[in-house]
Parts: structure tokens; C-alpha cells; sequence
């Protein structure tokens, strides 16, 4: 099963409540109490997301933390980079293959694109259409997602 970790999901709920109320700056007690997320994990989401740029930490008794850029321009990419670096399926996924089998194997070229191809579909994907609700995700094509067009072109 492909998976991304509990924390970026948790990651991803974090940036899409800061998206939700932009207007405002957002403290971790406040995240922690309208997301229900545990505290500790929230500061050390905030802390993650400061890190790589996607958030901006205000100090001051008015402080808090905001989103660096517009929530359309914020892909679920760029979140799951700054939680996990970048996504790839398998060991040989990145230019940098670790795996023993990479001289002999024949398939390493396809898990490379199929990673490419998964993570585009997730560049395309803004944290604002994020905060949308899906009226039927079940049966919502990926197209759909995507305002008629093909993700992956």
C-alpha cells in the first residue's frame, strides 16, 4: 500500500485550517483546539512547515503563523516534500538510487516515471481545492479534481 505518514497527513489538515482562515494569525493552542490534532504534533508540524518556507512564524503577542503564499499557489507536493522530502514509490525512484538490484535491474526506468507521474498528479493539486469538500468522492474522477483537465498532462 502506498502511504504517506500520519504527520503529513496530519500536515495537510494543519495548512488547509491556516488556508480556511488566512485572514488571521493562528497559534498552535488555537490549531490544536480547532483541528484536534495534539499540540506537541502541531508545533512540530508548525515548526517543519516554517522550516521549508510553506508557513511564516510572527512573534508578538498578536503572533502566530500564516501561510507564505496564497493557498492556490501551495501544492499538496510542495507539503508532503517539506514533511517526507520528495515523494518516490521505491529505492531507485530518485537519481540518487540506493538499491543493490540497480545494475542488473531491468525496471527501474518505469518505477522512475511512475513516480514522476504520481507526483505531477500531487503538484497539481492546490491546498485551496484541498479545503473544497467533494460532494461524492467516490465516484468523482480524478478528472474532475482537476477542472476538466487531464492531471497528468
Amino acid at each position: 500500500m502506498l502511504k504517506i505518514s500520519k504527520l503529513t497527513d496530519y500536515s495537510t489538515v494543519v495548512m488547509a485550517y491556516l488556508a480556511q482562515n488566512s485572514s488571521e494569525m493562528h497559534n498552535a493552542k488555537d490549531i490544536t483546539a480547532r483541528t484536534h490534532i495534539a499540540l506537541p504534533t502541531v508545533s512540530k508540524i508548525l515548526k517543519a512547515l516554517t522550516k521549508s518556507g510553506l508557513l511564516l512564524s510572527h512573534r508578538g503577542a498578536h503572533g502566530g503563523y500564516s501561510l507564505a503564499e496564497k493557498a492556490q499557489s501551495i501544492s499538496i507536493a510542495d507539503i508532503i516534500t517539506a514533511m517526507e522530502g520528495k515523494p518516490g514509490l521505491t529505492e531507485c525512484s530518485h537519481s540518487d538510487m540506493a538499491c543493490a538490484l540497480q545494475p542488473t535491474c531491468s525496471i527501474t526506468g518505469h518505477w522512475q516515471t511512475i513516480s514522476a507521474l504520481v507526483y505531477k498528479t500531487l503538484a497539481q493539486i492546490s491546498l485551496e481545492e484541498m479545503t473544497h469538500s467533494l460532494v461524492n468522492p467516490v465516484h468523482t474522477s480524478p478528472s474532475k479534481l482537476y477542472h476538466g483537465g487531464d492531471p497528468l498532462s
